[in-house]
């Protein structure tokens, strides 16, 4: 940029050097499937590099649609447009016959149109600028729009398919315009008529209409135009005009044009006066002398405009916004950069129109670059154009920067605008800006730019070389009635470019499809963007209540208008009295509407359905194309297009996963082409509406987890089109021959669809079937997989591959598979009575390999189908003992076991085994079926009977597992303590029912039992034969004598009565001193002979002297039977160990003896003192009755002699009663010392009776008659002593006898119970 001296205070402005970027690399040619035409069909060209078609590949990353068909009144009567803006929710176009159209956004619908110029309109401007459309998304997906009261005008295609007649167009009446907030705009229009139209939308009323008498190509309403009635405009004359004021309805004439306008060095002045003048409006120049001017933009802060002239860009600090003490900075130029210094500029800075834009960070995309590339430098330090490092940050707080793109001729620039600042010489500025990026085209002409990204600016490209990189010769222009330009038919069509912004890299690059290219130049062709909030969710809205929709509304953006229509306080000029100037604060009073015929009221948002493009209705930034016959939209892809291409390119891999991910993205495409048939079949806007289709059930990303729990066919949508990308993805597969990825494809993507059926059959027709089998679905499945797609499967492993169809068999449950058993049992069944496969049939190195796999299929599918007991044969021929003892313990199969016993034993138990194993390895391996057996004999399943039938039939080689059997009888079942459950005699330490049942189940076969036990374990024998009398004793003895067991032939003998000879055995063949000597005592009559018999052996000999001792057999009488001279080898130890036992046993008896006579003693001498012991009676004197005596009786201490230890008697306690002291313990009466005559009995427990009480006290002699007796007895023994007692000898004898009998029982008022 270069310095102006008068914008700047005469100091110049140098800024830092543009970053230039060429694009060498031809445009690709990517046309939207929306507009499939070739604007170069015919051209013959069919040569392509290898770099375009790499470039085909790659996705476009934007999508258009034509929405030409719906502006069907913008363009009748042969109209075309020239001029195009939108702003917020209107789009407002300007014909070349001097017609104005404002549409609605996102529908498109009307609402106004009106004739502003007689010829060409080259601008339009609108303000204030609208909010974007707020919209509410229903859980059903359709989209409503909010808007304030009033009635909706009828849409352009409506307006142009209503048949018309003269007397109909007199009489039509246009409809007004509703009166909502988002309407009360102003709108703007410059034309080649020299005039400047500002219109209300709502009040037809409210115009101005002033003439410049020059061609005007910019102009540009002040943001704040309601309050202070101020625009911009410049044209072919050079001049920027400020306008302030005029009368609405009145057509003036501009002062500007009898020259009225002062020197550029008095224009504050004569703004300040008309700004107070006349209702006529005053027409300041602020700038003049640099050429024609083709755009003017006012920024989105209403601070700064920017102007292009044919010298180059200037930016000046506007009136609005500043404070008192800065009024004089408005109108002041704070930057100018100049036209590039270029040949090619020379001519044509006047023909290129210049395209500005300022950038709204808010609605720009998401960028597809880092944050760290994305990062501008605004935030850090710059250059400022005199020189010095300037901070983005200005105290406290960082200045606020203002982006600015533009595009002109071939080449384009970003700008970052501050407020503020300090030039070179320490003064203050106004303001600076700074070049940021600065790029070069060498193949097109800017027509259209807009900031898509943070790092992506889109360019509209009106292209100067053709795809040979040929230039194209410019269009002369012919002038034409009505001032259109008529250009020869050299022109292509033109392409939209996303552009990196820092180093001008094309990162996209499509060809419009714009009708009547040829004939066009850049200056017809223009680009505006459009933002769509994303919609606000219906249920959120439900959730806060009635008055969240006034809230979601104004919280979005609706109520923009509104206030800024109510409040002079919105954007504030510098001679404005609504803004404290100490305080700063906004003004409470608002000036009075100058909008005639509008009542100020509050609007209340109604809900309203959109009929509009489905593209429309997405959220996000869209970029609108305008040529003078066409409107193009462009919108980011989206996933459903991201899908589409995918389809497209026949990369079904990446389109399944994409659509797997995310459901929510089922095509829409049916709902594009219901609005693409709805526009070309013209209808009223509810018509359309009622016209739904798949989309219509789809909701916006951000609603897609509540609306789709709403969708009813969401999901089955969904579902088929994933299976019919997948079955895509399968024939592209098996088109390249990759049989074994279709298989895990198959797997993945045809779920439980019935076409499993067809795509089996495809990889068996190839013989595929190891690539297909693993994936196809196990289990239950809705729908259910046709029953043959299984069947095929297990018939050819069947017949080719035994072990995969065991894992087969595994994996596929016949139940949950659903396929036909019957048919499989059959091939099976089929296959095994072949000659093939049979039991000693060898493969893969395995003798009977195939057979058993085939076996074990087949008990499966028994199972299966309910025929177990044909299963439990299966399992038992296979020797499956896990399987077969499952069956049998399980499936209640215990009964079967019966019909082969043999075959049961012989699960767990190899041929190699039956030939080589011994007894002990063949019990181990068939304990737990001997286990079965014996349980079922307890409970009477399978007798014994049964099983010694079977087994014996058998042969020699099942005799062990006989034994083994009849020895599980006789010990019984494990017991449940038992560290060692296999082993089958356990031991016990209790009674068991289980072991006599047993055993009388053995002896049932006894004989048998002795066989088999004399045979294999010789120990149970002889416990047998001791615990059992039913066998035969003589098969027995016969069966011992042949084995020669002489232990169990000597119990056998024994028990015949045959103890001599057995005696005989001992000696004769045990030589067992010990056991014979036992065997005699047991039968004492065989002493003599066990003595005769061994007086002949020296052995026998000694040994008698060692073992009989004392107890039997007179040592001496064995002495004196040795023979003399007969030499025995250890007599003489032989007798000292008898003597030694004499002695032991004499000194062991003594010693008896004596602790005998000890105890003895002790007790004698314990009954002495008890008997010695006296009984202490006292008798006490009644103070109150002096004949009653007190007795009381203590109990005498005993005395033991010293060493001794008293006896130890066990007590328990009894209840007794208290016995008063003095008194009989029978009656309860006191002693009396003079009267008492009977006699008195005392005890050393101390209690003392009358001896009648005594009597009566006793149950024993408790008869009164027995008691006179007794009683007269005593009294007849001395007649002199009373008759109780005496001197002599007899009469104490017969006293001591009558007490004895009184006494006999002991105290009873102290005697203990028995078992006390």
């Amino acid at each position: 940029m270069s310095a102006d001296p008068e914008a700047t205070d005469g100091h110049g402005l140098q800024l830092p050097p543009p970053e230039v970027a060429t694009n060498e690399t031809p445009a690709r040619n990517n046309t939207p499937g929306a507009q499939a035409e070739d604007a170069h069909e015919g051209e013959g060209v069919e040569e392509e590099d290898e770099d375009e078609e790499e470039d085909e590949d790659e996705e476009p990353k934007l999508k258009y649609a034509k929405l030409t068909g719906s502006l069907t009144g913008v363009y009748r009567n042969g109209d075309s447009t020239s001029a195009f803006a939108v702003a917020g929710d209107k789009m407002v176009m300007g014909t070349h016959s001097g017609s104005v159209h404002v549409l609605s956004l996102p529908s498109l619908q009307g609402l106004r149109s009106w004739k502003g110029h007689t010829a060409t309109i080259t601008s339009v401007s609108v303000s204030p600028t609208p909010p974007p459309p707020t919209t509410v998304r229903s859980e059903k997906g359709e989209t409503s729009v909010l808007t304030a009261g009033g009635s909706p005008a009828s849409s352009l295609r409506a307006q142009s398919t209503q048949a018309r007649t003269p007397q109909t167009t007199r009489q039509q009446q246009p409809q007004a315009v509703p009166s909502t907030p988002s309407n009360l705009i102003y709108i703007a229009t410059s034309s080649l008529d020299g005039h400047v139209c500002v219109s209300s939308l709502i009040d037809q009323k409210d115009v101005q209409l002033r003439n410049f008498a020059r061609p005007i190509n910019a102009v540009a309403l002040s943001p704040d135009y309601r309050n202070d009635r101020t625009y911009l405009s410049g044209g072919l004359a050079g001049q920027l005009v400020l306008t302030v004021g005029g009368k609405a309805g009145v057509s003036a004439d501009a002062n500007t044009n009898s020259g009225l306008a002062g020197a550029s060095s008095g224009w504050l002045g004569t703004l300040t006066g008309g700004l107070a003048g006349g209702s006529a409006g005053k027409d300041t120049v602020l700038h003049a002398g640099e050429g024609s001017i083709a755009t003017i933009k006012w920024s989105g802060s209403g601070k700064w405009v920017v102007w292009v002239n044919e010298e180059g860009i200037k930016i000046m600090r506007s009136h609005l916004r500043l404070d008192s003490e800065n009024a004089e900075d408005a109108w002041k130029r704070i930057a100018h950069a100049s036209k590039p210094n270029k040949k090619s500029w020379a001519g044509m800075a006047a023909v290129w129109r210049a395209r500005c834009e300022w950038v709204n960070e808010k609605t720009l995309e998401e960028d597809v670059v880092s944050a760290e590339e994305s990062r501008e430098p605004v935030n850090g330090a710059a250059v400022n154009g005199n020189g010095t490092v300037k901070s983005t940050a200005s105290g406290k707080r960082a200045k606020k920067v203002e982006k600015l793109v533009v595009g002109w001729g071939d080449t384009a620039w970003l700008l970052h605008v501050h407020e503020g600042g300090t030039s070179r010489n320490g003064q203050r500025q106004v303001g600076s800006a700074d070049i940021i990026h600065k790029l070069q085209f060498r193949d097109c002409i800017v027509s259209g730019i807009s900031l898509y990204t943070p790092s992506l600016v889109a360019i509209l490209a009106y292209r100067t070389r053709d795809d040979d990189d040929k230039p194209i010769e410019p269009p002369s222009d012919t002038p034409s009635k009505g001032g259109r330009q008529r250009h020869r038919r050299t022109g292509l069509a033109p392409q939209l470019r996303l552009v990196n912004i820092k180093d001008g890299e094309e990162v996209d690059v499509d060809e419009l499809s714009i009708s009547r290219f040829e004939t066009l130049s850049a200056q017809d062709y223009h680009l505006a963007t459009f933002y769509m909030p994303a919609p606000i969710p219906e249920k959120a809205i439900k959730d806060q209540g009635r008055g969240a929709l006034q809230a979601v509304w104004e919280a979005s953006g609706g109520g923009y208008a509104e206030r800024l229509f109510s409040s002079g306080a919105s954007v504030m000029s510098g001679s404005s009295s609504g803004r404290d100037e100490k305080a700063g604060r906004l003004s409470v009073t608002s000036p009075k509407s100058s909008i005639q015929g509008v009542t100020a009221t509050a609007p209340q948002p109604a809900r309203k359905v959109i009929d509009a493009h489905p593209y429309m209705e997405t959220a996000g930034l869209k970029l609108v194309i305008q040529s003078p016959y066409d409107c193009v939209l462009a919108i980011k892809r989206d996933l459903p297009d991201h899908l589409e291409w995918l389809i497209e390119h026949e990369r079904y891999a990446e389109a399944w996963q994409l659509l797997d991910s995310h459901p929510e993205i089922v095509d829409t495409s049916d709902r594009q082409q219901a609005y693409t048939t709805s526009a070309s079949q013209p209808g009223t806007p509810s018509q359309r509406a009622n016209q739904g289709s798949l989309a219509d059930f789809f909701a916006d990303a951000s609603d897609t987890q509540s609306s789709s729990n709403a969708l009813p066919g969401y999901n089955a949508a969904s579902q088929k089109e994933k299976r019919r990308i997948g079955e895509l993805w399968l024939q592209q597969l098996i088109a390249a021959e990759q049989w074994g990825e279709a298989g895990r494809v198959a797997g993945q993507v045809l779920g439980s669809s019935p076409r499993w059926e067809h795509w089996v059959w495809t990889f068996a027709q190839a013989d595929k079937f190891d690539e297909i089998t693993p994936f196809i679905p196990s289990g239950v499945q809705q729908p259910p997989l046709p029953s043959l797609v299984y069947e095929v499967v297990l018939g050819h492993y069947i017949q080719a591959d035994r072990p995969r169809l065991m894992e087969l068999l595994e994996v596929w449950d016949p139940v949950e598979s659903g396929y036909d058993v019957g048919s499989v049992v059959t091939a099976i069944e089929e296959k095994l009575r072949g000659r093939e496969v049979g039991e000693e049939s060898v493969e893969g190195g395995e003798r009977g390999r195939d057979w058993r796999i085939l076996m074990e299929g087949l008990a499966k599918l028994y199972l299966a189908c309910g025929r177990s007991r044909e299963a439990l044969r299966c399992y038992v021929r296979t020797q499956n003992a896990e399987a077969a003892m499952g069956l049998i313990r399980d499936g209640g199969m215990v009964e079967a076991v019966g019909e082969d016993i043999a075959g049961l034993l012989m699960l767990r138990v190899t041929r190699e085994q039956m030939q080589s194993a011994t007894v002990a390895e063949l019990e181990e391996a068939s304990t737990e079926a001997l286990q079965l057996l014996a349980e079922e004999a307890h409970r009477g399943t399978i007798p014994p009977a049964t099983v010694i039938q079977q087994l014996e039939r058998k042969g020699p080689s099942f005799q062990p597992f006989l034994f083994s059997y009849l020895r599980a009888l006789w010990n019984g079942p494990p017991s449940k303590d038992d560290p060692n459950p296999q082993q089958l005699a356990p031991r016990r330490g209790k009674y068991d029912r289980r072991v006599d049942e047993g055993h009388a189940l053995v002896e049932d076969h006894a004989d048998l039992a002795v066989r088999l036990f004399a045979a294999y374990d010789r120990t149970l024998l002889l416990t047998f034969l001791r615990a059992s009398e039913v066998y035969s004793y003589e098969r027995a003895a016969q069966l011992c004598e042949q084995k020669h067991y002489i232990p169990e032939l000597v119990y056998i003998l024994s028990k015949t009565g045959q103890t001599k000879r057995a005696l005989h055995l001992i000696i004769g063949e045990l030589g067992d001193v010990k056991q014979a000597i036992e065997f005699a005592k047991a039968n004492g009559e065989l002493w003599d002979d066990l003595l005769e018999y061994s007086m002949h052996r020296p052995r026998f000999i000694k040994g008698l002297l060692e073992e009989v001792g004392t107890s039997f057999v007179e040592p001496v009488e064995i002495v004196r039977r040795i023979p003399e001279g007969l030499e025995i080898e250890g007599l003489r130890e032989g007798i000292q160990k008898l003597v030694r036992e004499y002695e032991i046993q004499f000194s062991i008896s003594e010693g008896v003896a004596r602790v005998l006579s000890g105890e003895v003693a002790v007790g004698m001498d314990t009954l002495r003192a008890g008997r010695r012991k006296a009984v202490r009676f006292e008798v006490l004197l009644d103070r109150h009755q002096a004949g009653d005596v007190d007795v009381a009786a203590g109990d005498v201490p005993t005395t033991v002699p010293e060493g001794r230890e008293v006896l130890r008697v066990g007590k328990r306690k009894v209840a007794t009663k208290r016995v008063k002291p003095g008194h009989c313990v029978g009656c309860g009466d006191g002693f009396s010392e003079d009267a008492e005559r009977e006699p008195l009995l005392g005890f050393a427990c101390g209690h003392v009776y009358h001896i009648s009480c005594l009597l009566r006290a006793n149950p024993d002699t408790a008869d009164e008659d027995d008691i006179e007796r007794l009683l007269g007895q005593l009294r007849n023994n001395d007649p002199d002593d009373g008759g109780f007692g005496g001197r002599s000898v007899g009469a104490k004898v017969a006293h001591a006898h009558v007490i004895k009998n009184a006494v006999k029982g002991g105290c009873q008022f102290c005697m203990v119970p028995d078992g006390a």
